[in-house]
């Protein structure tokens, strides 16, 4: 027997549909294996079961608690960004429901963004959880696992749980998150070796495309590591702050954040040398800002930059835009084995990019950034929103057109949905804008998405527009010439063969 078992569900073919088979990022679960090292650290037997990763079936699954049994399942349910938990949500319950259809006396309890953002509604409507966390949920585990029975009675004095008493769903007072001071001891790493592996540690997980330059023999082995927890800024489409409030609303964004926090710099450094010595080099920073803080991110570039490995490194790391006009800054940066910065540029269109990101960069010139990044030798992955509030045609068009005009590496675009937790939700629920009846209807890139309208433009021809734009993008002959001298004819020839999966849009 042991303590606890860590699931993290899968459901890719529905979420990606047929990118998922080749095109598709697989994704370490950082926050399972977070949990997992604290809880170990405690003094509490863990386990890990990546059911994406390893492909699992529901009856694989349940030999595996059968033979773990485990007091506490906990499925960790985030997306391969924080903003994507709630489509995740479709693979948790389809494996929860059968595991309790065969083991009804099985203790399941669920973490994640959606239930962050929806505590009491989430309990109610998936019966197959007893119970849930909110916040990080970090001091919340570690204080049910030192209970003697996890039952409904004992539940009551836990902080940070939503729960059940009496057939009635309860919210109990919030647990404090994490403090700065007690980062280090508190989430003293990643269980790196409960994860599964094929030959070598790591090579089940997969970097998306764009990352190794569109080479498919770099994608593995590949992990991600986080430096930070949280972001100082509440842009209307983003729900990343969720995960550190420290109150609960059952609808919308927390009343109050809580500050950034960071590990030391010891600490990452010591998990990046546990990274080389693994042979994993290919390696996303999954922080919100990781370029925001001076104090945290200069002495850790420099300590990487120094180590015997940072040649062999092809990390990638966000930042906004407005903090890399540093020609020194980027100098730093790439000597420490950041090749890539991912830039959330939003829109082309400067009074929509202002309405949804509380004022971000708005005197900055976009276009010189981007050249000053490129003469770093640093590429660029260049992130867009379509379907915005205030967006139109033209507005849309107006993106698209500078994108191509900045002609990075990298492109990615999203139509904005109305993700549980962001202002974006709370604004649609209270103006009566139809919102998505089921977890799938959350994907970026699946068969159902729904995402929102604007006064201008239906969801439809947003979503039109972005699949379009998406095509028009990576055919553009001066970006295939641009990725032709940057990496070669064959990694031209990878994108023309990425460009022959159609998604198909209800």
């Amino acid at each position: 027997m042991i303590d606890v078992l860590f699931v993290t569900p899968g459901n890719n073919q529905n979420i990606y549909q047929g990118l998922s088979q080749n095109y598709a990022a697989i994704e370490p679960p950082t926050w399972a294996l977070l949990l997992a090292e604290s809880c170990r650290s405690k003094g509490f037997s863990v386990a890990l079961c990546d059911i994406n990763a390893e492909g699992l079936s529901n009856s694989q699954v349940l030999i595996k608690v059968q033979e773990l049994r485990p007091r506490l399942i906990c499925f960790v349910v985030y997306g391969q960004n924080v903003n994507a938990g709630s489509v995740s949500m479709s693979g948790a319950i389809l494996v929860s429901s059968y595991l309790k259809h065969k083991e009804p006396t099985l203790r399941i309890s669920l973490i994640g963004s959606h239930i962050q953002a929806l505590p009491i509604q989430t309990l109610k409507e998936e019966e197959v959880f007893d119970f849930g966390f909110t916040n990080e949920g970090v001091y919340s585990l570690l204080n049910v696992l030192k209970l003697e029975s996890i039952d409904e009675s004992s539940l009551k004095e836990i902080k940070g749980l939503v729960r059940r008493e009496n057939g009635e769903v309860v919210l109990n007072p919030p647990e404090k998150v994490v403090p700065n001071e007690r980062m280090d001891t508190d989430l003293p790493g990643y269980a790196w070796d409960l994860l599964p592996f094929f030959e070598k540690p790591l090579d089940l997980y997969r970097a998306p495309m764009w990352h190794v330059e569109y080479d498919e023999s770099k994608r593995s082995p590949y992990a991600a590591i986080q430096t930070s927890l949280g972001c100082r800024f509440g842009c209307d489409f983003c729900m990343i702050n969720l995960i550190n409030r420290n109150d609960q609303e059952e609808v919308g964004v927390a009343g109050n954040y809580s500050q950034m926090r960071h590990w030391s710099t010891e600490f990452i450094i010591n998990e990046f040398d546990k990274l080389a010595d693994l042979g994993v080099y290919t390696i996303k920073i999954t922080d919100e800002l990781f370029l925001f803080h001076k104090k945290y991110y200069e002495p850790l570039c420099d300590k990487l930059s120094k180590r015997s490995y940072s040649e062999k490194l092809t990390m990638w790391a966000y930042s906004r835009v407005d903090t890399v006009r540093n020609t020194k800054l980027l100098k730093l940066v790439r000597s420490a084995g950041i090749k890539w910065l991912a830039l959330g540029i939003e829109s082309g269109d400067k009074k929509v990019r202002l309405e949804v990101s509380k004022g971000k960069f708005e005197e900055v010139d976009i276009e010189r950034v981007v050249e000053q990044i490129h003469k770093a030798d640093i590429h660029v992955m260049a992130n867009y929103i379509f379907g915005l509030p205030g967006d139109t045609t033209e507005s849309m068009q107006k993106t698209l057109d500078l994108s191509i005009n900045l002609c990075t590496l990298g492109w990615n675009a999203y139509a904005a949905m109305a993700l549980p937790g962001s202002k974006l939700y709370r604004d649609a629920l209270l103006n009566g804008i139809d919102l998505p009846k089921s977890y799938e209807e959350f994907s970026f890139y699946g068969k159902n998405t729904k995402n929102l309208p604007t006064e201008s433009c239906s969801a439809k021809e947003i979503i039109s527009f972005r699949d379009q734009a998406f095509i028009e993008y990576h055919s553009n002959k001066d970006f295939l010439k641009f990725v032709e001298k940057k990496v070669g004819i064959d990694r031209v020839n990878a994108i023309n063969e990425m460009l022959k999966v159609k998604l198909v849009r209800k």
